[in-house]
């Protein structure tokens, strides 16, 4: 099995095991502390709307629960780190702690892509520093802002390394979508931070062994995974 030259990073969100309506409520009846005190509300996605007066704005939505942010090889469609964190958790401060678990584990690749949620400058710094190319999604704000040093993010959108790296960020969607789909990734099974760990972590170990099994057998699971538990 091969694997190819671009990584993928992106993160997922799961629910916390929490009916949140009743946990507040005897929050402050009781005052007990969150049924789940490692959860925390984080932002699904945002997106711009327009109100009825034809002014756009930002809509976000909220979750409460916890993320994990995934490193996949492009070419195999392979899993190689995982990092969990709480719902709050800034994305960009991840990219870091997974590149490092990447070359840990003995993966050698030229690019990482990512979405905007990992366009910091420590992260582009870090893969310039490691000799490996960046195709992380740049915000707007890099090319618009007023900057005599802007020719550098004109120069990396314009690189075939960033331009293919981005066409590759598909796949890491789709992994995510079958986690929640066919293995229970979209709510936690469990309360707290390290039973959701071992959930996510057990669910990479799962779509690695499929997707193994399709690259030497061709031969593809379908359907979902039931469990009593």
């Amino acid at each position: 099995m091969a694997f190819g030259s671009i990584q993928v990073v992106d993160s997922t969100h799961t629910l916390a095991h929490v009916n949140v309506k009743k946990d507040e409520r005897r929050q402050k009846r009781e005052g007990k502390p969150p049924r789940d005190e490692g959860a925390r509300w984080g932002v699904k996605h945002t997106r711009r709307v327009r109100d009825e007066s034809g002014k756009m704005h930002e809509q976000r939505e909220h979750f409460y629960g916890y993320k994990a942010h995934t490193s996949l090889n492009a070419q195999a469609e392979m899993i190689t780190s995982v990092v969990v964190m709480a719902g709050n958790g800034h994305d960009g401060h991840q990219f870091a702690q997974l590149v490092a678990r990447d070359q840990a584990h003995g993966v050698k690749v030229e690019t990482y892509a990512a979405d905007r949620g990992y366009d910091d400058s420590d992260n582009h710094y870090l893969l310039e520093h490691l000799g490996l190319h960046s195709a992380i999604k740049l915000n707007a704000y890099r090319t618009r802002k007023k900057d005599e040093h802007k020719q550098v993010w004109f120069d990396l959108l314009g690189s075939p390394a960033y331009q293919q790296g981005q066409r590759e960020r598909y796949k890491i969607e789709r992994k995510f979508g079958e986690a929640k789909l066919n293995h229970g990734l979209r709510h936690c099974r469990y309360i707290g931070w390290l039973r959701y760990a071992i959930q996510a972590n057990l669910t990479a170990i799962v779509l690695n062994l499929k997707r193994l099994v399709k690259l030497l057998t061709g031969v593809s699971f379908k359907g979902r995974a039931w469990s009593g538990a």
